[in-house]
Order: C-alpha cells, then structure tokens, then sequence
C-alpha cells in the first residue's frame, strides 16, 4: 500500500512542476507580444463591455444570477476537462487562471444572459432558441479556436460533445435561476399578504414560457 505521505508530496511537487511549466509556456507562446493573447483577452473583454450597455438593469440580479450560474458550471466543467487532457488550450489569458478563463467567464455566460434576457423581456422560449446558440458555440466558435490554433480536443472529444455539454449547462442554469426567482416570488407575496405561505413551488409555472419574471 503507498504511503500517504509520499503521495501527497508527489502531487505537491507535480502541481508546482506545472505551474512553472505553464508560465514559462504562457511567457514563450502566450504572452502578449502574441497575436493569440489579444484575441483571447478580446473574448474576455469585449462581451463585459457589451453587457455593461445591453444589460437591463431593472432584471440585473435575476440576469445576473443566471450568467453566473453559467459560469460556475462552465468553469468547473473546463478545469476537470482540462485536467484530464479532453481539452487543450494552447494560448490562455494568464497562467494562474483555468486556460479557457476567457469562454468561461465571459463570452459564453454573458452571450447566454443577453438570450435570456431577450427571453424573458419578449416572451420568447429560452430552452428552444438556447439549442441555436449551444450549436453556434459548439460548431462555429470552437472549430473557429481550432482552426487558429487557440483549442484542441483530444482523446475523442468532438463538437458534438460540446454541444451537450452547452445544452446541460445553460437549461441547468436556467433551472437553477427559475427556482430561485418563484422562491424569491413565494417570499415577497408572503410578506405582501401578511401571511404563511406553503412554501410549495408551481413548477408548472416555473419552466412555463410565460411565467412571470
């Protein structure tokens, strides 16, 4: 049996020998007298500024809530993909931070808000036109990352597997939000009214089309 110890000293020294090797690529390929970084920190940058303008803020924290949410599960989702090799970036933001940062945290949930932001301001159905954009992620912004050399999927990750994971995040964040905005709607009409609510959720109501917002 391996003793802890040793093992636990072995990863120490593995995540170290990573760290350094990852800055030392970042100062090499990545940094940014690249080409490569200006686009990716573009990805991050630009999609903050355009939702600083575009967001509505009387919705900010229930939209806001949402494209967190997305981000979280993306996040987590990169790092463990990343860490088993299925997702390789080879340019990156800054080597301290997870390598797809810029998707993670910025285009993809900020693209995300602006859809249900349209959703829920127009009446629209935010699980059928979220399919259009997961597709457009997953078959038009990754093979674009591919193509100049900034993404690689590896070990029979493909576009399609992308898709899914697009699709299971943005209807999970969108559960998630759903939830928390009928909860926050079951308290204020409790306090309104003076009474006890039931603390039931209508979950009919909750993922309907045109359930209040």
């Amino acid at each position: 049996m391996e003793d802890k110890g040793k093992t636990q000293d072995l990863i120490i020294g593995l995540r170290e020998q990573f760290a350094e090797t990852a800055h030392s690529y970042w100062g090499h390929h990545s940094d940014p007298t690249s080409w490569q970084f200006w686009f990716v920190a573009s990805s991050l940058l630009l999609p903050l500024i355009i939702l600083f303008f575009a967001v509505d803020r009387r919705k900010i924290f229930e939209l806001f809530f949402f494209g967190y949410s997305v981000h979280m599960l993306w996040t987590y989702t990169d790092i463990a993909l990343e860490n088993w090799a299925y997702f390789l970036h080879h340019h990156f933001i800054f080597p301290f931070l997870p390598m797809g940062f810029n998707v993670s945290a910025s285009l993809i949930p900020v693209t995300f808000i602006l859809l249900y932001q349209y959703c829920i301001n127009r009446n629209k159905n935010f699980l059928l036109l979220s399919i259009a954009l997961c597709a457009a992620f997953a078959f038009g912004f990754a093979p674009l990352e591919k193509a100049i050399g900034i993404l690689e999927l590896r070990k029979g990750m493909n576009y399609f597997h992308v898709f899914l994971i697009d699709i299971a995040v943005s209807y999970t964040a969108y559960g998630m939000t759903k939830l928390v905005v009928a909860l926050h709607r079951s308290r204020k009409e409790e306090d309104n009214g003076g009474g006890r609510s039931s603390g039931r959720v209508d979950f009919r109501e909750l993922f309907s089309r045109r359930a209040r917002t």
